[in-house]
């Protein structure tokens, strides 16, 4: 499973002809956006690039064992930077942009023969995320092509998104499993199993969740021997709701960049977090696809 390469599986490594025949084909799209940004002392800056896109190539897997053809698109990494925007190597785009950037690209997509989009998230700054939805919006406004952002109840209403609204594409339940999709789609804090109390401290960023799904998809990135040596921040809901208000805030409350507890990441957990995140998410497609037909 692991692979460095953005690129990998993408339409990029395709010729003209297979994109034009898939779209022929009524092959939906995948798209990720996330961008670049630190990820403490062990963990690459592309964090939130590399990790979306080993979750879209499990996502096309999952829904080709479900009988549709999916490609993914390039993913986008120039985004929104809010929470570590004070930390080097952490780049900003303003809203504006990507919104247009996108719209732009949906349309050529649309001349290109596409009909369908599916939009992830890599990335969890609030604002990052509400350009996804603008923008998707934006894109069906000027090309009416059915785009959605994949996300769940706990996300939506985060951002203030009605569960209801066309734009977003949810999880079968994502009202009743509230945080637990949203863990595996985009920067959060651990939720609880079933049947577990909600735990004392949060793991949101470069921490246990992150740093396992790095070392399922891309071993050879991570810092292990740093990464090893990294004791828990041991930070509660109320600090990550000063972490969340970002630049000198989010320094001040992680000052090595990390939140949560990356020494006790696996390889075995982030290969079961992405192989889950992905079948919810192509269920998810399926079921909007079937209820556009």
């Amino acid at each position: 499973m692991t692979q460095t390469d953005i690129f990998a599986d993408t339409i990029a490594e395709m010729t003209w002809y297979e994109v034009d025949q898939a779209a022929k084909d009524g092959a939906v799209l995948l798209w990720a956006f996330g961008v670049i940004e630190q990820h403490g002392p062990h963990l690459p800056t592309g964090t939130d690039v590399y990790i979306p896109q080993a979750r879209l190539r499990e996502v096309k897997r999952e829904l080709a064992q479900r009988g549709v053809k999916a490609l993914i698109v390039p993913p986008y990494y120039w985004g929104v930077n809010v929470v570590s925007g004070a930390f080097p190597a952490s780049y900003k785009v303003r809203p504006e942009i990507i919104r247009e950037l996108m719209a732009d690209v949906f349309a050529s997509l649309k001349g290109d023969g596409f009909q369908r989009v599916f939009c992830f998230s890599g990335h969890g700054d609030a604002l990052h995320n509400r350009t996804i939805h603008e923008g998707v919006k934006l894109g069906v406004e000027r090309t009416g092509m059915d785009i959605s952002f994949v996300m769940d109840a706990a996300l939506a209403q985060r951002l203030g998104i009605p569960l209801d609204d066309a734009q977003i594409t949810l999880p079968a339940g994502a009202q009743a499993e509230g945080l637990k999709f949203f863990q595996v789609n985009t920067s959060s804090p651990s939720s609880p199993g079933d049947g577990e109390a909600p735990p004392r401290y949060v793991d949101v960023h470069a921490g246990r969740w992150e740093s396992s799904m790095m070392l399922a998809s891309c071993a050879s990135l991570v810092r292990d021997d740093v990464r090893r040596t990294l004791k828990s921040t041991d930070l509660g809901p109320d600090d990550l709701a000063v972490w969340r208000k970002g630049f000198e805030h989010a320094r001040r409350t992680t000052p090595l960049g990390y939140f949560g507890d990356p020494a006790a990441a696996s390889a075995e957990e982030g290969e079961r977090t992405l192989q889950s995140a992905a079948a919810t998410a192509a269920d998810a497609i399926v079921a909007r696809i079937r209820d556009k037909q």
